[in-house]
């Protein structure tokens, strides 16, 4: 591979020595350019400058936005020039395209080079490329294949496409939007060693997820006392009792508005040598369904990761950071006018939940890390010696508050409590007791964490029998303790502890809890609790002293009441974002100062949502929906008959579905004005149907040779919602019928058999 200069037309068959003449060659051209403009030769002027421009717009100056404040540096990152990807003179071929991380980019630009921003591209063509080539994640080399197809094979007389990748990607770095503009602050300097944080502002943040499409749809905006037979409902976070208490304590008139951060550090590489600490926030206001989905969440920003023998510098340096990230809730002492639903709405940020896996939730709490210490439990005061106690008292579980937490800090007992001696910025926050609001977490409390123990110390115990198998079956392996073996674990205990396992796991799924809910919740986490304490306490090294084993036993029933289901705060749908975030991003990085350069590439990234989300095709009629499986057809004049010959050969609910249908039809008709149905209409009845979001809803007695009648919910409009009882706005159902009326247009149509809500007791059927 060789490398062509387009100024001096030189050619060098390394990169890094092109790279080094490129930067020489257009200094050469900027002073030829100023002897030219004193000669006024204006010809030769003319010639250098679009040979200056079209180097120079390969080095186009990529920013950062900082702010003005005296503590933030503004920042500049250099690119150099990306005439290095006029590519191979011998080399053309598309081979590793999509390998992104074969051609890094690189930040050293001139100086004095002006940039242009704008908000909008050039041409609707060189839009669409830098989308293509942004979605896909297209390097650089098969993006200049691309520019060169498109050049060769059209009718234009001047392309209107970016003369390379490298242009095209400095163009988007230097678009100007307010809400996605990223700064940096001066943390810390450790060793002669700057350390910055890179953050979004918050309030922005908050605005950013606002504006995402059906955000705010069912957005909520006070707690709500959810109660059935006389009994709470724990269910979206504002039925909990935290909501209901920081409600109470604004101003009247105002609205709580719920930060949720999710903060975890991961690798960068696949050594493991580099890491990158990120933060995301998104708002307890949205249903959990919605919230946890990846385009309800932003990266606020990236902690610096400060490596130093003295760790209360680090912790330090954590909490700092923090401040900076969060002081606008405590700056903002009359709230925040936020555009919610076509209306401006009065709010107060209040963080709500922290969702982090225990390392780093002993890091928000600054208490200590190791669980050999004498409280490892960063909620309360249990004493080390009684995390395997499944039977403590009130009276032993203390849960930790600030008011004490600070009065040891200040009276410099902080030893006592096992808390580190660093002030922690959460003491300063309203509304928030930090000890609680790091919320035990599903995923590395149970998935990741207490059933990995439960697999190895089942493996120690199949093996003290000389049972040496795959674990996918535990019952009947062994009979007796043939082999002596001391603290012997009966087959039957083993067995049971999965079965228990089970019950417990599906219940923590559960998307709403009531109290008698909760009650067999807590006894089915005791139970499963007890068992692995006999079937393990002598195989585990620690005798089981495990602090989340504590934590999920005496923690998460009072999470749920305080914040909601549990799934509104697992990290599951979290740990997705470091993809996008961070790994994706750092791959086609060159390795170096990388922060600026990610939020570069997610700066381009969100510019192609923002566009793609714009860009329609009228010509296009999107399907409401796309039927499939067709099970029967039949004239409307004949159904009474073909439903009296079929009913014998079909499931219970679809033969329910036939007796209603001509009734429920009628009744739809007379909603439809001067709309009429000819004996001869063909009607189409289908098993399944692809519905515009792409859920899947069946009605068949025929799936795999299973029964399969889809469980729904049907949000109806107030004049129809009298009818039924509701469940927030929502009223649940089963499809019995999917069928196509074949009229002009056609009629696509659910029978769907609604219930009432809790006691699932027939009401009527409803054709929707």
């Amino acid at each position: 591979m060789s490398f062509k200069c387009p100024l001096c037309m030189r050619i060098f068959s390394q990169r890094f020595a092109y790279t080094q003449h490129a930067q020489k060659c257009l200094k050469n051209v900027e002073v030829e350019v100023e002897e030219d403009d004193d000669n006024n030769d204006s010809e030769k002027y003319s010639s250098e400058m679009d040979t200056r421009s079209n180097l120079s717009s390969e080095y186009e100056n990529d920013k950062v936005e900082v702010n003005d404040d005296n503590d933030v540096q503004n920042m500049s990152f250099d690119s150099i020039g990306s005439a290095i990807s006029e590519m191979s003179l011998e080399d053309s071929n598309f081979e590793n395209i999509l390998d992104s991380s074969e051609e890094p980019e690189i930040f050293e630009e001139p100086k004095n080079l002006n940039t242009k921003t704008c908000t909008e591209f050039p041409n609707d063509a060189y839009k669409d490329l830098m989308l293509l080539v942004t979605k896909y994640k297209i390097n650089n080399k098969g993006g200049n294949e691309i520019i060169r197809f498109f050049n060769k094979h059209s009718n234009h007389t001047e392309s209107p496409l970016p003369k390379n990748i490298e242009q095209g990607r400095a163009f988007m770095n230097n678009m100007k939007f307010s809400n996605l503009e990223f700064s940096k602050v001066l943390i810390t300097k450790h060793e002669d060693k700057d350390y910055f944080l890179y953050y979004q502002n918050l309030i922005q943040c908050i605005k950013n997820i606002l504006t995402v499409p059906d955000i705010t749809q069912n957005f909520a905006l006070s707690y709500e006392n959810y109660e059935y037979n006389r009994e709470s409902i724990y269910s979206e976070q504002n039925t909990g009792k935290w909501w209901k208490t920081t409600q109470e304590s604004l101003l009247t008139g105002s609205k709580l508005l719920s930060i949720i951060l999710y903060s975890d550090a991961t690798t960068t590489d696949t050594l493991g040598k580099s890491q990158l600490h990120s933060i995301y926030i998104t708002l307890g206001n949205i249903p959990i369904w919605r919230c946890n989905k990846q385009d309800a969440k932003q990266l606020l920003g990236y902690l610096p990761i400060l490596e130093a023998a003295n760790k209360d510098l680090v912790r330090d340096t954590f909490h700092k950071s923090l401040r900076h990230l969060l002081e606008p809730i405590i700056l903002l002492k009359d709230g925040i006018d936020l555009f919610i639903n076509n209306e401006n709405t009065w709010f107060y940020p209040r963080v709500s939940t922290i969702i982090a896996d225990w390392p780093e939730a002993a890091s928000f709490c600054l208490v200590y890390k190791s669980s050999n210490s004498n409280l490892p439990c960063h909620s309360c005061l249990v004493k080390r010696e009684n995390l395997a106690n499944i039977d403590l008292s009130v009276n032993d579980v203390i849960l930790r508050t600030h008011d004490e937490m600070r009065k040891h800090f200040e009276n410099d007992t902080q030893r006592s409590v096992c808390i580190e001696s660093v002030h922690n910025f959460f003491w300063d926050l309203p509304n928030i007791n930090i000890y609680l609001a790091t919320v035990p977490d599903r995923m590395h409390h149970l998935d990741l964490g207490l059933f990995h123990y439960q697999i190895i110390f089942t493996c120690d115990i199949l093996k003290s029998q000389h049972v040496n198998v795959m674990i996918f079956v535990i019952d009947n392996l062994y009979d007796e303790n043939n082999n002596e073996v001391d603290n012997f674990v009966n087959n039957d205990d083993l067995t049971k502890l999965y079965e228990y396992w089970n019950e417990m796991y599906i219940l923590s799924r559960y998307e709403e809890f009531s109290e008698s809910d909760l009650e067999k919740f807590n006894d089915a986490i005791h139970r499963w609790a007890r068992m692995f304490v006999k079937a393990f306490k002598f195989v585990s090294p620690s005798n089981l002293k495990l602090p989340k084993l504590h934590s999920w036993v005496y923690h998460i029933i009072d999470s749920i009441r305080s914040y909601g289901a549990i799934n509104g705060y697992t990290t599951e749908t979290y740990e997705s974002l470091h993809k996008y975030f961070v790994k994706i991003p750092y791959r086609i990085s060159n390795k170096k100062d990388v922060e600026p350069q990610l939020l570069r590439t997610i700066k381009r990234q969100a510019i192609s949502i923002r566009m793609s989300q714009h860009s329609v095709n009228p010509a296009k009629t999107p399907r409401t929906c796309k039927f499939s499986a067709r099970l029967f057809e039949f004239s409307l004049q004949d159904a009474n008959t073909f439903f009296n010959e079929k009913k014998d050969s079909v499931d219970n609910k679809m033969r329910t579905g036939f007796a209603r249908f001509i009734s429920c039809l009628d009744s739809y008709l007379d909603l439809l004005d001067g709309f009429t149905i000819i004996g001869e209409t063909r009607i189409n009845i289908y098993g399944s149907v692809t519905l515009e979001n792409g859920a899947i809803m069946c009605a068949t007695n025929r799936y795999h040779n299973k029964v399969w009648f889809s469980d729904i919910a049907i949000s109806m409009d107030s004049e129809e919602s009298n009818d039924y009882i509701s469940d927030k706005g929502l009223y649940y159902g089963q499809a019995l019928l999917l069928a196509e009326v074949l009229t002009d247009p056609p009629l696509n149509l659910a029978l769907i058999q609604c219930y009432r809500v809790y006691t699932w007791c027939r009401s009527h059927s409803t054709l929707i």
